[in-house]
């Protein structure tokens, strides 16, 4: 008879057994999975959206929401900062790129962030369908926002303030769409770009008053960060810059310099992300201890079904002896019970880890967000089949070594 069929049909003969240890294996992979995808994907996204951002400055608070807030959009500001000020340390000679932020409004969930073109170009993203913002309420989408929201261009949107869904409509000012970003993976997938003048005007600011004023004053000296303003307003705000250092020794000067020297504060991206994920390290441990406790749980129950067995098949190994089976067969007759039974929680705990994140991008807007994909499959994986089979060969390790000592002559004679 084929080893593999002989092997299938012992593991039939008691369903519940079989199952039981599947189950509790592929539990116990699951997790682990989930674990291994959610970690991996997170800390890829951290590294893309983080990319070429070496400070953030913006009003005082905490330094972690700040970097939340500002470069992965999933908090609230810390508050605004004046534009004067953020200009002086825009100019600084330390600073070798400053690309302001404005933030307030959203749409649908989906926040209008007020910057310029220098943003989409440190993610290296270009414009896919229609054409840059050239003037106050023009907008560029995200390729999230578009297929959420289902704006196409020229379509006209009126903003809700503040980050969530449920503000205070602003529908006395429309905005338009205009170009429709390429996918990137980033941050920017799930944002609506647009001028920091239009966020002042959706705000009531008299943004075309001023740029008409100074159209007509010949002494004006536009702002480095806002162009349309003039150098020095200090009636404007901003909500943060992102900021590239000229030199290594940005990193060490200019933080204490914005930290002591001004109202504002600054955070590192590296620090603080670092942190964050020092702080998610607890939750995953512990999830991964749990994950561990139902593979040790599995492998018990394997090892205490495969032994049990053994008793109960003596007769059937003896008999297999009589007929010519080796010794060695016996062995790997046992051992492939044990992988065969490993291999299948595995397999299935695998695809079930996958499934888990597929079902969550499916229904939970937030892992859409960040960017979580169940279909993404990593080297680590086959790492964790191989230890699966590993394991099963392990349980299997002593019941085989009985089924080896196997004595023909006694158990046929019933003794």
């Amino acid at each position: 008879m084929n080893l593999v069929l002989l092997v299938w049909n012992y593991l039939k003969a008691k369903p519940l057994n079989t199952a039981l240890n599947i189950v509790l294996l592929s539990l116990g992979i699951a997790v682990i999975i989930v674990l291994l995808l959610f970690n991996k994907q997170l800390e890829e996204k951290i590294s893309e959206n983080a990319r070429g951002i070496d400070l953030v400055v913006g009003a005082k608070g905490s330094p972690l929401q700040l970097i939340l807030c500002n470069i992965f959009h999933i908090d609230f500001p810390t508050g605004n900062i004046n534009l004067k000020e953020a200009e002086q340390i825009a100019r600084h000679r330390l600073v070798k790129n400053a690309i302001p932020l404005a933030l307030g409004d959203s749409y649908e969930a989906y926040r209008i962030i007020g910057t310029d073109q220098r943003y989409a170009e440190l993610y290296k993203v270009e414009v896919e369908q229609g054409s840059w913002f050239a003037k106050e309420l023009d907008v560029v989408i995200g390729a999230n926002v578009e297929v959420m929201t289902k704006l196409k261009l020229n379509d006209e949107f009126a903003s809700a303030h503040g980050l969530t869904s449920g503000g205070h409509a602003h529908d006395e000012h429309k905005f338009v769409v205009k170009g429709i970003l390429k996918r990137s993976n980033t941050v920017l997938d799930n944002l609506i770009l647009t001028s920091i003048e239009s966020v002042w005007h959706v705000h009531d600011l008299h943004t075309e008053e001023d740029h008409q004023h100074h159209e007509r004053d010949t002494t004006f000296i536009a702002s480095s960060l806002v162009p349309s303003v003039a150098a020095g307003d200090s009636t404007k705000e901003i909500t943060s810059l992102l900021i590239q250092y000229r030199s290594p020794m940005g990193a060490i000067q200019l933080p204490r310099f914005v930290n002591q020297q001004s109202s504002m504060q600054a955070a590192s991206p590296a620090f603080e992300t670092a942190r964050l994920f020092s702080i998610l390290g607890v939750g995953v441990d512990i999830l991964m201890a749990f994950a561990y406790v139902l593979i040790f749980i599995s492998a018990l129950s394997i090892f205490i079904a495969l032994y049990n067995s053994l008793k109960e098949r003596r007769y059937d190994l003896a008999i297999m002896r009589s007929m010519g089976a080796t010794r060695l067969k016996l062995v790997v007759t046992i051992l492939s019970e044990g992988v065969l039974l490993t291999l299948l929680g595995s397999i299935i705990g695998i695809l079930l880890g996958h499934g888990v994140l597929v079902i969550m991008t499916a229904f939970v807007a937030e892992t859409q967000k960040a960017g979580i994909s169940g279909i993404v499959f990593y080297n680590e994986e086959w790492i964790i089949l191989a230890g699966s089979l590993l394991l099963g060969v392990l349980c299997a390790l002593i019941p085989a070594w009985q089924a080896y000592r196997t004595d023909i002559s006694k158990v046929l004679a019933g003794n």
